[in-house]
């Protein structure tokens, strides 16, 4: 092969220009410290670059974002439970001082002010928000969990319970007794020609003999002061549903409906409903007590209680569930209306199943949702795996606190109200000038004790029987705590594991993209020597021609 000096021209050039592109790239790599600059120098680093950093990019997501914010989530969660449980504590306390058999009119006083404040405080810490989103309220993180003013607008409620929710009431009939005072005192209600005088009742006539306590079935509903409009099962299935086959419209039918008959001794007889208030002249609780109301149920606005006529009360113990069918034949579903709110009440749409201003909320609730898939709120914490994170208000910011409490509140200010009433006739007594009445004053202390002695063991074990309550709700928001914290280290050994991801992936991509300094700097500098070596050559080469040799 003839070797020109042209070939030697070109073959100097392309060896120059090689070199030069070799040293462009390594200070190219040397400038940005990769080894790649573009998917063409390396497809295989370059797809491996892409894999790596998708990885890295997702577990600096979970790591540095979503763990950080379910954690302070937690924190918050614990925060407010650890107030609950301090709460429910305080109230156990007044339970058993209130359970004492030897308590003065000012211990007992003491312990109702104390009470009505912790009642006041239970649901407070229910309201605890994190960067503006409520932790108790499931998936309505923009609604308190209570209302923040009284305010007026009509719910209608569906509260799903068993026959575990009905429980036994005293009722002390006190004949009008705490209405003596020192102008009616000797009042009979009549003249010697019969009319009336005063407001006609007999006071002069109280006696202890007329002094008994009686026991009245009820479903005590989460809420008090109900519409008046009360239960009406015909027309708007609002009053006490089971499941049960009726006859609509000429066709069988199963479902809830309205207990509007049962059977009493082989004959089907009307269920019948009524609204009362607890200031009609007939006390609600004395009507229940008589036989002809066994197929009553009758709610009381005010107290918020369905109470149960005898033959209604066995027709709801009667109810069982089968436990082969999907439909639970146990439940009793207690329908409602409410309107005027309280600025502590609980909302609602974060228990039941209801509705208000054209808006249903939680009717999968009324379809059999189990508890556990009650508005969950999880995060994603790794690939393919999560951790909840919130706690619902009904696991601990349960009715039955307030309502419960309610409960002795209205027996201990009965007993103080009678307890007063006794020392005021005392006094009457003492200071009784006229022998022709020492007789009724007498007979009305003598009913007076006895009423007082019936209302304070009322009382007392009305408190005792609170101290087990309360230790229920108080274990209730212990295990919450022990849930919560338990999330809390299983997101803890996540972080430390979704730790030691990041630093692997980042070692990986490091080593799949970065460069070796000192290795590239060799390169660089050895480039640099062969392309001076490479311009030196060519040079001297280029300067012999022809003309050198004539």
């Amino acid at each position: 092969m003839r070797i020109t000096t042209k070939v030697i021209q070109n073959n100097s050039l392309n060896n120059i220009n090689t070199n030069k592109l070799l040293q462009d790239k390594l200070s190219q790599q040397m400038s940005t410290e990769k080894k790649v600059s573009r998917p063409s120098d390396d497809p295989i680093v370059a797809i491996r670059a892409l894999r790596l950093r998708t990885n890295v990019n997702q577990v600096t997501q979970y790591y540095e974002k979503n763990v950080p914010d379910a954690e302070s989530w937690l924190e918050v969660t614990e925060s407010a439970l650890s107030s609950m449980s301090e709460v429910v504590t305080d109230m156990i306390a007044q339970c058993t001082k209130g359970s004492n058999e030897d308590l003065t009119t000012s211990d007992r006083e003491t312990i109702l002010t104390a009470l009505k404040a912790l009642r006041d405080e239970v649901y407070s810490t229910g309201n605890a928000d994190y960067a503006g989103r409520y932790i108790f309220t499931g998936y309505r993180t923009d609604t308190p969990l209570t209302f923040e003013d009284d305010k007026t607008q009509k719910y209608t409620v569906t509260e799903q319970v068993d026959n575990s929710r009905i429980d036994t009431v005293t009722y002390v009939d006190t004949e009008k007794l705490l209405d003596i005072n020192e102008s009616n005192f000797d009042q009979t209600g009549t003249d010697e020609n019969g009319q009336q005088v005063g407001d006609g009742v007999n006071y002069a006539g109280a006696n202890e003999y007329d002094i008994a306590q009686s026991e009245v079935y009820r479903m005590r509903l989460s809420y008090k002061d109900i519409d008046d409009i009360g239960v009406d099962g015909e027309d708007n299935n609002i009053g006490i549903q089971i499941w049960q086959e009726k006859e609509i419209d000429g066709e069988m039918k199963k479902g809830y409906f309205t207990l509007d008959e049962i059977t009493v001794d082989g004959q089907i007889e009307d269920v019948e409903y009524e609204t009362v208030s607890i200031y009609n002249p007939e006390n609600p609780y004395e009507i229940m007590t008589k036989e002809e109301n066994a197929n009553k149920v009758l709610l009381v606005k005010e107290t918020g209680e369905m109470l149960l006529g005898k033959n209604v009360y066995d027709k709801l113990m009667s109810l069982k569930d089968d436990a082969e069918t999907p439909e639970n034949e146990g439940e009793i579903r207690l329908s409602y209306e409410k309107s005027e709110w309280d600025g502590n009440d609980l909302r609602p749409e974060h228990y039941f199943a209801c509705s208000s201003e054209g808006i249903d909320y939680n009717p999968d609730y009324l379809n059999g949702i189990s508890d556990e898939d009650k508005q969950t709120i999880e995060y994603d914490v790794g690939l393919n795996q999560t951790i909840r994170v919130n706690t619902t208000a009904d696991e601990v910011f349960t009715h039955d606190i307030s309502r419960d409490v309610e409960d002795m509140i209205k027996s201990m200010e009965d007993t103080v109200a009678m307890e007063k009433q006794v020392t005021k006739l005392k006094k009457m007594l003492e200071e009784n000038k006229d022998p022709d009445k020492t007789p009724i004053l007498e007979k009305q202390l003598a009913a007076a004790e006895k009423a007082f002695t019936l209302l304070n063991e009322k009382t007392q074990q009305m408190f005792e029987t609170g101290i087990t309550k309360m230790q229920k709700h108080l274990d209730a928001v212990n295990f919450a705590v022990t849930e919560n914290g338990t999330r809390g280290q299983k997101l803890e050994l996540i972080s430390n594991r979704l730790m030691s991801q990041k630093t692997n992936f980042e070692t990986l991509r490091s080593e799949n993209e970065d460069i070796d300094i000192t290795d590239v700097a060799i390169k660089l500098s050895s480039a640099e020597l062969t392309y001076s070596s490479a311009l030196m050559a060519t040079g001297k080469v280029l300067q012999n021609n022809l003309m050198n040799f004539i």
